[in-house]
């Protein structure tokens, strides 16, 4: 596979200054083929100015980037064709019901028979749960319902990728989950693209992550070596009871970089840095459970937060200094 296949989005120094304002800082981003990339920042981190970029709603002041391997500005139309998009705050005629927005939505990317049109309309319902509400208002929908219907009207022309600005926001745990569980079913269909500012919906459906600050790309990796951290492959485990004979069992092996106890309310709990975590995950709790009296009742991988990955990436960019 060359870098054109592999990669949906491909941006090589992409920048955008309003007024003397670096509201994108050049920009190197990349986007895998059917995965679900977070696009991560705080508010004003220069996401949306990245979003219409990509779609062809504004012009770059610099760089280039390239969608499906097309130039972004050579070839914005037949990109566009390719591409479906949920704005932050989608808009709709009130008065329609679900199922007459898509088919409206459908006739701008097809002009064949109607049974067509309709079995597509009726199968893009089903895969965002909108099926038993085709028919009513659309004014009566609930926050999750609209932006489902969003999604909905993205997808109707079978996409390549999606790009989706903030799609759970301002919703309901409920919405969120619903949302969530859509951008999930999509994921073997296409590759989607979404910017948001909440945390653990990134860390729920995520492949990669990309985090943006004051204009500056300042992160991009895949979320399970993002959460993994700085401090290399960590083990944690608790047990009941006094872990020193575990501790010392535990430290003499050879792919046992260090072991740190720490004990609370007759409770031991071991943070075990490893070399190998093959190793690890064989041997280590079957290590400790060859003592009778020990009692093991929390045994895993350590992993972090996203938010506070996040936190302390945000903290530890300089361009945070050199803004103020």
């Amino acid at each position: 596979m060359n870098p054109t296949e592999e990669y949906v989005i491909d941006t090589q120094g992409l920048s955008k200054t309003y007024k003397g304002v670096n509201a994108l800082q050049p920009l190197n981003l990349k986007v895998r083929r059917h995965s679900i990339c977070g696009f991560l920042g705080p508010n004003g981190a220069g996401k949306s100015t990245t979003i219409k970029l990509l779609l062809g709603l504004s012009r770059p002041t610099a760089g280039t980037a390239t969608i499906f391997g097309e130039d972004i500005l050579t070839h914005s139309t037949d990109i566009r064709r390719r591409v479906g998009y949920l704005a932050q705050d989608p808009r709709y005629y009130d008065h329609m019901t679900a199922r007459e927005t898509l088919r409206f939505t459908a006739r701008f990317f097809y002009a064949g028979p109607a049974k067509l049109i309709e079995d597509r309309i009726e199968q893009t319902l089903e895969l965002v749960g909108l099926s038993d509400k085709a028919d009513r208002s659309i004014k009566g929908f609930s926050g999750g319902e609209r932006q489902r219907l969003g999604i909905a009207q993205a997808q109707i022309n079978y996409p390549d990728l999606l790009i989706l600005d903030e799609p759970a926001a301002s919703l309901d745990p409920i919405g969120r989950r619903d949302v969530l569980e859509v951008m999930e079913r999509l994921r073997k269909h296409t590759t989607i693209f979404y910017s948001t500012h909440i945390l653990e919906d990134v860390q729920r459906v995520s492949d990669t992550v990309a985090i943006l600050n004051h204009g500056r790309l300042i992160a991009q990796a895949p979320i399970e070596e993002l959460i993994s951290g700085n401090d290399g492959i960590l083990y944690s485990l608790a047990m009941k009871g006094d872990g020193t004979s575990a501790q010392k069992k535990i430290t003499e092996q050879s792919w046992v970089n260090s072991v740190k106890v720490a004990s609370t309310n007759g409770t031991s709990t071991l943070q075990v840095k490893v070399t190998d975590e093959r190793i690890a995950e064989a041997e280590l709790l079957r290590l400790v459970l060859t003592d009778p009296q020990t009692v093991v009742t929390e045994f895993g991988r350590k992993k972090h937060n996203l938010e506070e990955i996040f936190l302390e990436i945000i903290s530890g960019d300089k361009s945070n200094d050199n803004a103020k």
